[in-house]
């Protein structure tokens, strides 16, 4: 029975950590999932800024709800690394590889523009 419960209780838990990060990444037109110390997260917000956008960023290291954060961003990626990830226009891009992509095959200022974070 006990065991039951804390199941429940890492469910419930798991889909309002989905949730917020789903109402978090819809807050803005790019929207970064980082940790204040990883050298990675850093390099993919100096990319946006370079490019004249101002992200919203959450720190999940320094969000109480971070860690849950975390593990929802994990499983929405199909279990690859789960930080830095990117929303663009309340849509996931992914993470750190695939915003590079995106940059290099020329798609991801047409999307920033689109999203309404570029307007030159």
């Amino acid at each position: 029975m006990q065991y039951q419960n804390t199941r429940a209780r890492q469910r419930s838990s798991f889909s309002d950590s989905l949730e917020r990060v789903a109402r978090l990444a819809s807050r803005s037109a790019v929207v970064i999932f980082s940790s204040s110390s990883c050298c990675m997260c850093h390099a993919i917000k100096m990319l946006f800024c370079e490019l004249g956008v101002s992200p919203m960023v959450y720190e999940l290291d320094q969000d109480p709800n971070g860690r849950g954060m975390e593990r929802a961003l994990y499983k929405l990626l199909g279990n690859s690394p789960a930080i830095p990830v990117v929303f663009i226009g309340g849509e996931l891009i992914g993470p750190m590889d695939r915003v590079m992509t995106s940059h290099i095959n020329g798609t991801l200022v047409p999307r920033l523009k689109d999203a309404g974070a570029l307007w030159l």
